[in-house]
């Protein structure tokens, strides 16, 4: 498997708490959706914040198709395309809808954004601090659209939005070609037939997909299909459906 982004032996502390406790992750390259699965403070968010640099390490690696890019800062990252949408404040709110789509393209050219989400279009006038929370979560994504990143990492991305909208976002992420992380609590309706459910989970989805376990300390691993000689996380690969990247399942408990 080609490795687009990994953590290795991650940490990370606020303060006197330690959030990641040496986590191994390893991101698919080729245009894959890897979905981190995990309750709330579980770290899914600070997992993804290490990732984008947004947190420094106390520990271990972050690299990034196989160079250390653990000291690289956020904005250095986002140079070498990598694209964050956080899970708040994702939007500049005193700048109206179309400013903030400017800003996101690097052309100037936003129809990929109001294409995806026709939504936002009667909205371009608005300050993005007075739409609801669905919109803005709309707003906020289509920087992904946009930026024609490599990396995708989103924080939530469905967050607010109605079952049919949150389907066509999972539609547009998946489409983009690069490489793309979400962080969700738990397995995304919108990736309809897509995604193999939890394991052990009742219902959900049976179909094809890849599933990956996230090591924390204490060798405690969330899903492991193969062993993993190395002590790491492994993953297992499976086929898709014709014209959709493969998904990964990342569970952390």
């Amino acid at each position: 498997m080609s490795v687009e982004i990994e953590l290795r032996g991650a940490r990370v502390r606020y303060g006197p708490l330690e959030a990641l406790h040496g986590i191994d992750l390893a991101v698919p390259a080729g245009g894959g959706l890897t979905v981190l699965l995990g309750r709330n403070g579980s770290g899914r968010t600070t997992a993804l914040r290490a990732l984008a640099g947004s947190v420094p390490l106390a520990a271990g690696q972050v690299l990034w198709r196989g160079a250390d890019v653990t000291r690289l800062r956020a904005h250095d990252r986002a140079r070498r395309g990598l694209c964050f949408v956080p899970d708040q404040q994702a939007v500049y709110a005193t700048l109206t809808v179309a400013e903030n789509l400017e800003l996101a393209s690097p052309q100037g050219d936003f129809t990929a954004a109001v294409d995806g989400f026709p939504a936002l279009r009667p909205l371009l006038a608005r300050r993005a601090g007075t739409l609801s929370g669905g919109e803005q979560r709309m707003l906020a994504v289509s920087r992904a659209l946009l930026s024609r990143a490599r990396l995708v990492l989103v924080d939530e991305p469905v967050q607010g939005m109605s079952p049919s909208v949150a389907a066509r976002t999972y539609e547009l992420l998946g489409g983009l070609g690069a490489a793309v992380v979400v962080a969700e609590q738990r397995l995304p309706s919108g990736l309809g037939g897509r995604a193999a459910g939890p394991p052990g989970g009742g219902g959900g989805a049976r179909t094809p997909a890849r599933r990956c376990g996230v090591q924390r300390g204490g060798g405690r691993t969330a899903q492991r299909p193969e062993p993993a000689s190395s002590g790491r996380a492994s993953m297992t690969p499976a086929a898709s459906r014709s014209g959709e990247g493969p998904i990964t399942l990342a569970l952390a408990w």
